[in-house]
């Protein structure tokens, strides 16, 4: 049932936000946190974000533009070491409260409560028409990397920031997506070295039984990513913010209270 899950999850998700450029992370990480701690969540759905943003590195890196993914990328990786680090910070904290429901027992964590409240609250900004009509001027592309890149660190949910970014960067349709992919291929990077200086040696036995999880995950990421290039060209990109948005809303609250 674990590897059902993470396999499908992978799968549907990649295929659905391969133009979007944002959301098998956010999607993807509860699958996991169904089964581990969420820090080893994070960084396991760090590692199939990683994997699928290469595979589509291969297939689109012609059109990136490498100008501007060097002003948005080098503060995002920068500030990414931070976010991640905020994360095995907050991991450390004790638990804020504890309840039960019928026979069950919830516990709000300080890391699920900040990681939760993230995802509701870029779920909220997908939703919102105002955000969506915001683009910043290319001028503040650096800036823009560096919030990403910290918000990517501690949580993963960096793509609906570094899409407001780059929408006004002057780039063609083919060239944003490529230029968002480089961008989160060199955010994973960084942030999965730091998760993994800092998880490793504690907890060596949970990744190694992440290593069949992270690769179901992996190949079915790459899977929906091949078949999603050339079946959903037609489904547009505001359906999938929607689709993704809602679905944050569910997660994002569900880690919050304690659920996931």
């Amino acid at each position: 049932m674990e590897l059902v899950l993470i396999g499908l999850a992978a799968l549907l998700t990649s295929g659905l936000t391969l133009f979007s450029g944002f959301g098998l992370g956010t999607i993807l990480m509860p699958v996991f946190a169904l089964f581990f701690p969420l820090p080893l969540a994070i960084a396991a759905t760090a590692v199939v974000h990683l994997a699928n943003n290469l595979f589509k590195f291969g297939l689109m890196a012609k059109q990136a533009d490498w100008p501007v993914v060097a002003k948005f990328s080098v503060p995002a990786a920068i500030t990414a070491t931070l976010g991640a680090a905020s994360l095995t910070l907050f991991d450390r904290l004790p638990a804020l409260w504890r309840y039960s429901f019928g026979d069950a027992a919830f516990e709000i964590t300080p890391v699920k409560a900040v990681i939760g409240g993230l995802i509701v609250l870029f779920a909220l900004l997908e939703l919102s028409p105002r955000f969506q009509a915001q683009a910043f001027p290319p001028r503040l592309l650096p800036v823009g990397g560096a919030l990403s890149g910290f918000f990517g660190g501690l949580s993963g949910n960096q793509g609906a920031l570094r899409s407001a970014f780059l929408l006004k960067a002057g780039l063609s349709k083919e060239a944003f997506v490529a230029t968002g992919v480089v961008s989160a291929v060199i955010v994973d990077a960084v942030r999965l070295v730091m998760y993994g200086s800092a998880m490793l040696a504690g907890q060596f036995s949970q990744v190694q039984a992440l290593i069949l999880p992270v690769t179901v995950g992996t190949i079915c990421a790459f899977i929906g990513s091949f078949v999603g290039k050339r079946v959903l060209q037609k489904v547009t990109l505001r359906m999938v913010q929607l689709t993704v948005a809602i679905a944050m809303l569910g997660i994002g609250t569900g880690l919050g209270l304690g659920l996931i």
